[in-house]
């Protein structure tokens, strides 16, 4: 009779402790990342080569064009993860904005107005006026500090690029940082990228040096492949969870684009995936009272490819060589989950 007890007050406390287990809410959150293509206005900025994006260039960049491009990105943006998410992503990353007065058109959309979306953009010293900037939702990342450091190429002082956009804030009661990069271009030899890597390495490293708590999101186009050197060994972002160590990264990008073949642009019917989101070590594991990394999704739907024409198959784009397309972007965005228990 005893053991019987015993069996049996044993199978009462599993069956309490699945209950718990199954009563446990976890609340999802995501974070995005979006190349915009060359989102001009069609005005000059003064010291910026930015002439083939004016009415009289050679892409003869006008109102008309400039409205429709407007509605096409931020429709694709206000789509975002809403479909797992109803309130959409706590930020977005941006790449190839030109100035704070396209972004300020942009959250005016009537895809994004209602979103409550703002945003931090530093004028950068790219050549042709392109910026990195990040879009957020107050109510989802409260944000505290920001600030654009340089990338620096000792070897090439005249090709001067974006710099890194390093935003803090608050994001389900924790402490996260992002940095948002776009690196030196294909049209660089792959020394740039892999400088890229180190320094954005260097940057995470000394941000973890001086808070080991602090959560670490690093996306961007990145210009390269997650196996590329630039991405593996110099930034340092892992293939697999087991193989990061404790202030490592993780790329989940890697799989997606290996094993299943998936990418965010093309280049002659090859797909590639520079578009990538890697996250500090802290945000794995299953210890879901913290925010912890859930899966990552590349962003596609049909009307975002082109379905005839040279271009068949790839991200519908704004330009195909002088014909304008009327597209959205070369790049198709990423997002990453996360999640935390409610308590």
């Amino acid at each position: 009779m005893k053991k019987l007890l015993i069996a049996l007050n044993l199978i009462l406390l599993i069956s309490l402790s699945v209950n718990a287990q199954e009563k446990k809410k976890y609340a999802l959150y995501s974070v995005a990342f979006y190349n915009m293509e060359n989102l001009f206005d069609y005005t000059h900025d003064q010291g910026k080569d930015d002439y083939e994006y004016l009415p009289e260039g050679k892409n003869n960049w006008d109102s008309t064009k400039y409205v429709s491009k407007l509605k096409n990105m931020s429709e694709v943006l206000g789509m975002l993860a809403r479909d797992k998410q109803p309130e959409g992503p706590a930020f977005i990353g941006l790449a190839e904005v030109e100035n704070r007065h396209v972004l300020e058109d942009l959250i005016k959309q009537p895809a994004l107005a209602s979103t409550g979306y703002q945003f931090i953009h530093y004028e950068g010293p790219d050549q042709r006026g392109i910026d990195c900037a990040l879009l957020y939702n107050p109510a989802l990342f409260n944000v505290k500090t920001s600030k654009l450091l340089p990338y620096v190429n000792p070897d090439d002082t005249v090709h001067k690029t974006r710099g890194f956009l390093v935003v803090n804030g608050v994001m389900a009661d924790e402490n996260v940082t992002v940095i948002v990069n776009h690196w030196p271009s294909r049209g660089a030899d792959s020394p740039a990228r892999i400088l890229a890597g180190k320094q954005v390495r260097a940057i995470k490293d000394s941000l973890l040096r001086e808070n080991p708590a602090l959560k670490i999101v690093i996306m961007g186009d990145m210009n390269d492949d997650p196996m590329d050197q630039s991405m593996s060994k110099a930034l340092g972002a892992h293939r697999e969870i087991a193989d990061v160590e404790v202030g490592g990264l993780y790329n989940p990008w890697w799989n997606t684009l290996q094993v299943k073949g998936m990418g965010t642009l093309t280049y002659r019917g090859k797909w590639n995936l520079f578009d990538q989101i890697v996250v500090s070590s802290n945000l794995l594991g299953d210890d879901r009272s913290t925010l912890k990394f859930c899966k990552n999704e590349i962003f596609y739907r049909d009307f975002m490819i082109q379905q005839e024409g040279n271009y068949k198959g790839s991200p519908k784009r704004t330009f195909g060589g002088s014909v304008w397309l009327n597209g959205y972007s070369d790049h198709l965005p990423t997002i990453i989950y996360f999640l935390k228990e409610v308590k």
